[in-house]
């Protein structure tokens, strides 16, 4: 979820969106087929849907990433970050309600159903909210970590790139004529 919003700040060009989306998507593929393996049917058309709505979810933070810039400041960064994971856990948990790919009985189709989804979540499992909480902190400590380091990589330049951006205040010299250089 953090890193698609980072990509949306930091990367550019074709890899700031298929980076990400590649990334996840590899991943996505190897839980399902672990999943499947052990026999819980995850290609079916509600699963596929709702899985759907996590790269919905995940164009958003990318687009909010864009939103910002790699010289914004370190909070307003993190208020991003965050921001986004507010964004992600509201998108995916209110999919799980819509398409209720396990069938859970709390997920009526009605507002009392929904709120249930992103609160309580289903009996005999932790609540969303823990989920909840688990998105800000992970989302808030990558995007800090991520941001963090990019704001010090941008202040550590090399001895090199010091001189290449040095202006001096004197007027360049002229370059020596061949008959000066022979004098």
């Amino acid at each position: 979820m953090a890193f698609a919003f980072c990509a949306g700040v930091y990367f550019r060009g074709a890899a700031a969106w298929w980076l990400p989306l590649a990334t996840m998507l590899v991943t996505d593929l190897g839980l399902n087929v672990y999943y499947w393996l052990h026999g819980i049917d995850v290609w079916n058309t509600q699963d596929l849907a709702n899985l759907a709505f996590n790269y919905a979810a995940y164009a958003v933070l990318f687009f909010l990433g864009r939103r910002f810039k790699a010289q914004t400041s370190f909070l307003g960064l993190l208020g991003g970050g965050i921001l986004g994971a507010i964004l992600f856990y509201l998108i995916t948990n209110t999919a799980s309600w819509f398409f209720n790919p396990f069938h859970n009985p709390e997920y009526a189709k009605t507002l009392t159903g929904w709120i249930i989804a992103l609160t309580k979540g289903t009996g005999g499992y932790p609540s969303t909210w823990e989920f909840f909480r688990n998105t800000l902190l992970s989302g808030g400590l990558f995007t800090a970590l991520f941001a963090g380091s990019a704001k010090l990589t941008e202040s550590a330049e090399s001895p090199a790139d010091k001189k290449a951006g040095a202006h001096d205040d004197e007027e360049p010299e002229a370059e020596e004529t061949p008959e000066e250089a022979k004098a």
